[in-house]
């Protein structure tokens, strides 16, 4: 759903809260927002109150990497931006009020540091981001565009810098940069009014350039209560330099083989160092470098290093020993304005968050006590605390007896065409289940909550242990059989099963390994491969199954360590294989044999070939209405009329082709106005789901189903026979079609009705023909379903009580159980969702009731989310008040009372030929 369509996403994320391995972390000038990035490459934002209570509030989904280094990009508190960098070298530019994304770019450089620098030229503020990483100089980047402007760049001794700091001037108008080099050479530039001036990529040569013999740097910083002293940490020692001469103060080396990472000053004579492990050490600086000393420099060039040590004077020891995967990330962050706290505040692999507000005056303690921690929480725990839990897709199908806990989804597919949700579960098992069914009984309250085994749904078991990944391939390609599903698990097989019948067709066990991935070949492929799926499993091998031969026809399976990538030559017929070192093996398909096994540039040559020959996929999601924009732009109904119109003709010549090709069998019309697409943040995490609701699709299918329904007279076998009969002298081939499927449909219910006993054969072939309609016999209505789940989710419920009432009891729309966790798509794809502990940010100061927050939830989060979903709601709404017969009252999520009508037949259920009107 990509392009300027209006997307909603909704977020179902479970109850396991996403890995977040902290990697970077920021806190917001205000202290009241803090910001981590992970190790997966997502940002997390969370929210701070003056008591320092802290609230997961959203995700930020964007950046394919590690996120490396996070730095605000705004002066202002009311625009609060934020500037984020990944290994791959992306970097993003966020609106942390509502976390979109404004601006992204990616350079060929990776970041480690960057600082917020800001000027004025004559009037005007403009900002600037300094960056510093794997690469031999400092690169200035525009703070809006993210567009290097120009770079510092060292003449002598040039090296990839460790770690820099801005000391600003009140005095001059020059602010000067100081840097350390991976050697251990300081290196110093000026900015000028003049340079602030260059748009150019001409670089600025250091000003001073003076080996310290700091080797392996980790940070520097910069007093800001003196502005006359410069901290130096490196992994052994810490040292403190006059920043006027960078003349050396004290140097103080580490203890009990601690690997210090880290360090600032907290006041003018104390200073904190944190170690790799999560301790922190309080020192008390000694006279002679305190600028207010009369002992100051007293001993520059005299004593030893370290010879008089500084006195320690408290430790923020971690009070979590748990085994963390990777060092745990500690900054040290200072009120600018109101609160004026002093925090300390580390991040963990395990998503954990923790604070330590740092007194300004104490008495000198021993080193046995530890300061005590403000306040700390994890996203799992945040996820615990809330009533009720965050609900997945399907957890109402998934709570086995005996055991609190939902079996968990870990691999899923979801089928357009069809509107159903296939779920693979770590038990083995694989769940069939209608898309909106699930969803409207995961978020709303209703009849259905009392009802057990709904959404109605079919279970497939085959696989002994947790499924790993799905396929549909008719999804890809129209060439595989619509009735194939390819399922692959950790018990090293890969099955294929009929989707609408639920039989298993065969069981491909081939691999020594649990199946990774299971993908589908280009359409240029030997007529052979076509008909194939590729799987790649944990044991390095790769193999070509051919679902219409049931036998494996190539299995390569020499590779030495982990797959990354697969990429096809369909000219050459090779099947190409990149591998986490870097070897890259190139096979061919129709034989098996090794072609070749390459390294280093030519492997790089040779997937960077694949991808000019066979070019990306074009987005599934994307609408085809070419002409959709102009018409939502000049609010014109009857443009999207003509559309839809337009739409019926094509879909009445698809029909014609379709009764040709396969009689009695309607082709159904694709419905991309909702997407289901599982998402995780790390691989070992179940799966968490967000449902895209593409709002000009709804309308368009709406407004295509609304011309496709026949006159909404009282329906009769007469003025069927009648209308066929005009269809046939050259009338709609489309309405045809329709009311022979009504007819058909009719003569099903009669015969449900007045069956006979003895009529066996035909009741013998009527229970075929169920068992393999699946859950189509309960889809009623696709599109209402869609458009009922949307407007219930999207209503401002518990803002005005008796405008709901009328929404319960007249319009039959569902009140949400919960706060729903919305999203919001902004530029290039990037995606902020919120996290369902937003809520805890809403609740502060009085305690709000559900139905309060739920429409605070909706309305109470950010100007660009409101606005979509006004624009949402007031187009939607309009669509369905010109409609003739649009109801959400009397689906079969509720019960309608049943009414006969005499035909000349026999008895027919009415609201069951008004549900069948409605699907077509």
């Amino acid at each position: 759903m990509s392009g300027n369509s209006l997307v909603l996403p909704i977020v179902l994320w479970g109850r396991t809260a996403p890995t977040h391995c902290i990697s970077s972390l920021l806190v917001m000038d205000d202290l009241a927002t803090i910001i981590t990035g992970c190790h997966d490459g997502q940002i997390c934002i969370w929210d701070m109150t003056s008591d320092l209570e802290i609230s997961p509030r959203a995700m930020l989904f964007g950046h394919t990497a590690s996120i490396t280094c996070l730095s605000k990009a705004s002066p202002c508190s009311d625009k609060q931006y934020i500037v984020s960098a990944s290994e791959s070298g992306e970097m993003c530019l966020w609106d942390v009020n509502d976390g979109r994304c404004i601006e992204f770019t990616k350079l060929a450089c990776a970041h480690t540091g960057i600082q917020f620098y800001q000027f004025t030229i004559g009037t005007q503020r403009e900002g600037r981001l300094l960056c510093n990483g794997h690469y031999p100089e400092i690169l200035v980047v525009d703070a809006t565009s993210l567009e290097v402007l120009y770079s510092l760049v060292s003449k002598i001794s040039p090296d990839w810098i460790s770690s820099m700091s801005i000391i600003h001037s009140h005095r001059t108008q020059e602010d000067t940069v100081v840097a350390v080099s991976v050697t251990g050479i300081l290196k110093v530039w000026i900015i000028t009014q003049d340079v602030n001036r260059m748009q150019d990529l001409d670089p600025v040569f250091e000003e001073e350039s003076k080996p310290i013999y700091c080797g392996g740097c980790q940070s520097i910083s910069f007093c800001t209560f003196t502005q006359l002293s410069l901290l130096v940490v490196c992994s052994k020692y810490w040292r403190v330099f006059d920043a006027g001469d960078y003349s050396l103060l004290c140097s103080v080396p580490s203890e009990n083989d601690q690997s210090w990472t880290g360090g600032d000053f907290i006041a003018a004579d104390k200073i904190i160092i944190w170690t790799e492990d999560g301790c922190s050490y309080i020192y008390k600086l000694p006279a002679s470098c305190l600028p207010a000393s009369e002992h100051f420099r007293t001993d520059v060039g005299k004593t030893a290093e370290g010879s008089i040590p500084p006195l320690v004077y408290s430790i923020a020891d971690r009070t979590d020993k748990q085994l963390l995967i990777c060092p745990p990330v500690t900054r040290f962050f200072y009120g600018r304005r109101e609160p004026f706290h002093k925090l300390l505040v580390q991040g963990d692999s395990a998503g954990r968050l923790t604070l330590w507000s740092i007194p300004d005056t104490s008495p000198l303690q021993p080193l046995s006590t530890a300061l005590q921690v403000s306040s700390t929480i994890s996203l799992q725990e945040a996820f615990d605390k809330l009533a009720p839990l965050s609900a997945g897709i399907i957890d109402q199908l998934s709570v086995t007896p005996g055991s609190e806990e939902p079996i968990k989804v870990t691999a899923s597919v979801y089928i357009p065409s069809q509107g159903r949700l296939v779920c693979g579960r770590e038990d083995g098992s694989i769940i069939l289940v209608p898309a909106t069914q699930t969803a409207i009984v995961q978020l709303l309250q209703g009849e259905h909550m009392l009802r057990r085994g709904w959404p109605p749904h079919r279970t497939l078991r085959g696989h002994r242990n947790k499924v790993t990944c799905l396929l549909y391939p008719h999804q890809v390609s129209p060439r595989y059989d619509q009735r194939s599903l390819v399922s692959g698990g950790v018990d090293f097989s890969v099955i294929v099963w009929d989707i609408f019948t639920g039989e298993m067709k065969h069981v491909f066990c081939v691999h020594g390994g649990e199946i990774t991935q299971i993908l589908v070949p280009p359409e240029n492929c030997s007529n052979r491969v076509q008909h194939c799926v590729c799987s790649v499993a944990s044991d390095h091998s790769v193999g070509l199954l051919s679902l219409r031969e049931r036998k494996c026809i190539m299995l390569a399976s020499r590779h030495l360590f982990p797959i990354q990538a697969i990429k096809w030559r369909p000219c050459d017929d090779y099947l190409v294989v990149g591998c986490s070192d870097g070897s890259v093996y190139v096979w061919q398909m129709d034989t098996g044999a090794l072609d070749r096994c390459v390294m280093g540039i030519t492997a790089v040559e040779i997937l960077n070939a694949c991808d000019e020959v066979v070019p990306a996929a074009v987005d599934a999601l994307s609408h085809p209405a070419v002409n959709l924009k102009q018409a939502m732009t000049r609010r014109s109904l009857a443009a999207l009329k003509n559309m839809a119109t337009h739409k019926l003709q094509t879909l009445a010549t698809n029909l014609l082709a379709a009764d040709n090709a396969d009689k009695g069998n309607l082709q159904k019309y694709s419905n991309n106005s909702l997407v289901v697409q599982a998402m995780k943040t790390n691989l070992t995490d179940p799966d968490m789901h967000v449902l895209f609701f593409d709002v000009e699709s709804v309308i368009i299918q709406l407004l295509t189903e609304e011309a496709q329904r026949p006159n909404p007279t009282l329906v009769s076998p007469e003025t069927l026979q009648k209308a066929q009969g005009a269809a046939d002298k050259g009338g709609s081939f489309l309405a045809n079609k329709i009311f022979k499927q009504v007819k058909e449909t009719m003569k099903e219910t009669i015969k449900e009705h007045l069956l006979d006993e003895d009529e066996e054969e035909e009741e013998e072939m009527r229970r075929r023909e169920e068992k393999s309609k699946s859950l189509s016999l309960l889809e009623y209505n696709l599109t209402m379903d869609t458009a009922k789940l949307f407007m219930s989710c999207l209503h401002a419920w518990g803002l005005n009580g008796p405008l709901d009432e009328v929404c319960l009891s007249r319009l039959g729309m569902l009140k949400p159980h919960c706060p729903i966790s919305f999203g919001l798509i902004s530029r290039g794809g990037h995606m902020s969702l919120m996290l369902p502990t937003f809520k805890m940010a809403l609740s502060t100061g009085r305690k709000l009731s559900l139905s309060e927050m739920v429409g605070k939830g909706t309305y109470g989060v950010s100007r660009a989310v409101t606005t979509q979903h006004l624009l949402s709601v007031i187009s939607l709404a309009n669509t369905l008040m010109g409609m003739t017969n649009a109801t959400f009252v009397g689906e079969h999520m509720k019960k309608a009372p049943v009414r006969y009508a005499a035909l000349s037949h026999g008895w027919i259920n009415i609201s069951t030929l008004h549900d069948v009107t409605m699907i077509v």
